[in-house]
């Protein structure tokens, strides 16, 4: 029988989180990216940047939890959010600033052989604790347009697409992506 559960993400979990981050990106968005692209990544950079996102955070606001599966003989970390105030990457193309009291979420990964257990789950609804206590009253989030599985795990929990959209460029290639909000007060 496994136990899973939510905590705040340590310094040491830093090089599990890029591990994560990598293998879900090169699982999940393998059909989005250019293979090369995704081939190039580097898991030592992506692993320094979140040691200083937990390290360092722009504000006590600003927070990195990580999903744990314990089993009986293991403990594994399975997924990672990231989240904090609504910044320039959560607003659309020529948007003015989203409002103080709205959260953006910038990351939430749970590794592909890891789904299906309620990690996700965990960390949408921890995230959604802290947000409130912080005051925030709404929240963001940017899906790819190809990314359904992000789509409906978010509609699923209560989000939906507020008609905001955007492109990354990625390599020459343009990628859409689509806005997705929650009223935390209805949630």
């Amino acid at each position: 029988m496994a136990l899973g559960f939510v905590r705040p993400a340590r310094p040491e979990d830093a090089a599990e989180i890029a591990r994560i981050q990598l293998s879900t990106w090169r699982t999940a968005y393998r059909r989005m990216f250019p293979a090369h692209v995704l081939a190039n990544l580097d898991e030592a950079f992506l692993a320094r940047t979140w040691l200083e996102a937990i390290e360092q955070p722009p504000s006590p606001r600003h927070r990195v939890l990580i999903a744990v599966e314990q089993g009986e003989s293991a403990t594994e970390v399975v997924g990672f959010a990231a989240a904090g105030p609504a910044d320039e990457q959560a607003q659309a193309p020529e948007e003015p600033p989203l409002p103080a009291e709205v959260a953006a979420v910038t990351d939430l990964l749970v590794e592909p052989r890891w789904g299906r257990r309620g990690h996700g789950s965990r960390l949408l609804s921890a995230t959604v604790d802290l947000w409130r206590e912080d005051g925030f009253t709404h929240a963001v989030a940017w899906a790819y347009e190809q990314d359904v599985a992000t789509q409906k795990f978010l509609t699923s929990a209560g989000w939906s697409p507020d008609g905001a959209g955007r492109a990354l460029d990625v390599d020459d290639m343009l990628v859409p992506q689509l806005r997705l909000h929650v009223d935390l007060a209805a949630e």
